[in-house]
């Protein structure tokens, strides 16, 4: 290869940069769309339905996800990786370690409202599924003990909690919800956060 052609190649490359950002952030944005429709619709939504939300083609679906369940598994991830670097941004921007904790609650809340579309599909006997709680666990339980932490080493919530424990409770009290408009799962779960605190 010449000066010339290794130039080249040079400038190429910076240009396919840029390219693969894009590629990511549209990406993600299908993602969104697909946890948007899924909560309001369910997982077997129609792909056009989602390609709508997205401001896409259906076949651009098509192209990053060949089939259902690898969009199911993607959304999953998503929803989890965000989470998952919520945490820490939550406890460097928060007013308290235990302000941070509630809002990341608040985040898994929306979470598993998402997830809860999903429980049928995740419970199904595709072998493509069955990694994604482990990673969820793997991701999201160091999370919370990082906040739970923080919030026991400043001294606003008892140093005895565990985020396993924790995190069960919450998905506890969102599973309850259903299709009752009398059950406020967030009112409920604010309550929870709330009780965390040490008494003064």
């Amino acid at each position: 290869m010449n000066g010339g052609d290794r130039d080249a190649g040079r400038t190429a490359g910076r240009a396919a940069r840029p390219k693969r950002a894009d590629a990511r952030r549209n990406e993600e944005a299908l993602l969104d769309a697909a946890a948007a429709v899924f909560v309001t619709s369910g997982v077997e939504a129609p792909i056009r339905d989602i390609a709508a939300e997205a401001g896409v083609g259906t076949a651009t679906i098509y192209r990053h996800f060949p089939t259902r369940a690898d969009l199911i598994v993607a959304v999953y991830r998503h929803q989890v990786e965000g989470l998952a670097e919520a945490g820490p941004a939550l406890l460097a921007a928060g007013p308290t370690p235990h302000a941070a904790l509630g809002r990341w609650i608040d985040l898994f809340v929306d979470f598993l409202v998402t997830k809860h579309g999903l429980a049928a599909v995740l419970q199904s006997d595709d072998p493509c599924f069955d990694p994604l709680h482990s990673y969820f666990l793997d991701r999201l339980v160091p999370v919370c003990a990082q906040l739970l932490d923080a919030a026991a080493d400043s001294g606003e919530i008892r140093s005895d909690l565990e985020p396993y424990e924790l995190m069960r409770g919450v998905a506890s009290l969102c599973a309850g919800a259903g299709s009752n408009p009398r059950y406020d799962t967030r009112r409920l779960v604010g309550f929870l956060v709330a009780g965390l605190r040490r008494p003064y």
